[in-house]
């Protein structure tokens, strides 16, 4: 049914089956050349937010990867309904060859799971595995590029295309119905060290796709492609951004009290801040077609507030956490 070509090749293409059919497919990634032949009917996730993916294009996998969290078989709010009540095996801790074997997978997702190439021939001798596609990091992938790579390994590939259409288009009417945020700097950070992401992080991206750009000079700081960078507590000027977006951490008015020149920031002195709590700062970290739309109605509210420009508007994230100016 399906067989793993090596890497022979520096260029290769990924072809889809016709629609409705189940032909022979091949896709290339950092290892080489996948082929699938038929529809993938046990799927086993080792991307730690794969089967967030999966379950956006209607397949529940008999296995999945915990993250973290403490929500049911490791799928958090936004995907739940989507899960139903399939109980996937939890896989925790390391990539076990074995264990996965005994799951008699037919398609095995590598996408977001740190799979190296070792690990990759070993479970191709298993079931078809896809690892990150050529270019890419073990955890830089776009959602785009994961869902439209799923719809083409599961037989989905019109599934896919809708998902990426709907959501796309959902980003480009908030674009317009905002246009004052085009171009506006915005950075996601962690108090109290102080972390900011750079442009090639997840959190960003998703700033990215409402408008905003992130600032040249903590791009400037991450000397390539990392995906934060850490500030000195005497120069937060990197971060004194159009908006700024505080991401969930423990106790987060100790955290921000700690900053000591947190109040000389523009961003707090126009009500520019926004707190993101446990919840959505999952959802961007997992920014999946799922948990991006659930933080699109948790957060585009708030960041109407604090971009509205007026400095007494409340953001009702940061007053719930005491941290508002």
């Amino acid at each position: 049914m399906w067989r793993t070509l090596l890497p022979l090749i520096a260029v290769a293409t990924l072809n889809a089956a016709s629609p409705g059919q189940a032909e022979p497919r091949q896709i290339e990634h950092r290892y080489g050349i996948t082929e699938i032949d038929g529809t993938p009917q046990r799927v086993v996730s080792l991307s730690f937010i794969g089967h967030d993916y999966l379950l956006a294009l209607g397949v529940k996998p008999v296995a999945l990867r915990f993250w973290y969290g403490d929500h049911p078989f490791g799928v958090w709010p936004w995907a739940s309904e989507a899960l139903g009540d399939a109980e996937p095996t939890v896989l925790y801790g390391d990539i076990d060859i074995e264990q996965i074997a005994l799951l008699k997978p037919d398609l095995i997702v590598g996408q977001w799971s740190g799979m190296t190439e070792s690990q990759y021939h070993l479970l191709s001798r298993i079931a078809p595995t896809l690892p990150p596609e050529p270019g890419e990091s073990d955890y830089s992938s776009s959602w785009q590029t994961v869902t439209e790579r799923l719809g083409v390994a599961l037989n989905k590939r019109d599934e896919a295309k809708t998902v990426i259409d709907r959501l796309n288009a959902r980003f480009e009417d908030l674009r317009q119905a905002h246009p004052d945020w085009a171009g506006q700097t915005a950075v996601v950070a962690w108090p109290p060290q102080i972390g900011v992401f750079t442009s090639h992080d997840l959190r960003s991206r998703f700033l990215h796709n409402l408008g905003f750009v992130s600032p040249l000079a903590v791009d400037a700081m991450s000397g390539g492609n990392a995906f934060f960078v850490t500030l000195p507590q005497e120069d937060l000027s990197p971060l004194d951004s159009d908006l700024l977006l505080w991401v969930h951490t423990g106790n987060l008015k100790a955290a921000l009290d700690g900053i000591v020149l947190r109040r000389t920031m523009r961003s707090y002195r126009e009500g520019r801040e926004v707190y993101i709590d446990y919840n959505l700062t999952a959802a961007l970290a997992h920014s999946s077609p799922l948990s991006l739309n659930y933080a699109l109605d948790r957060l585009v509210p708030l960041i109407d507030a604090a971009m509205d420009g007026d400095p007494s508007t409340p953001v009702s994230s940061m007053v719930a956490e005491g941290v508002a100016p």
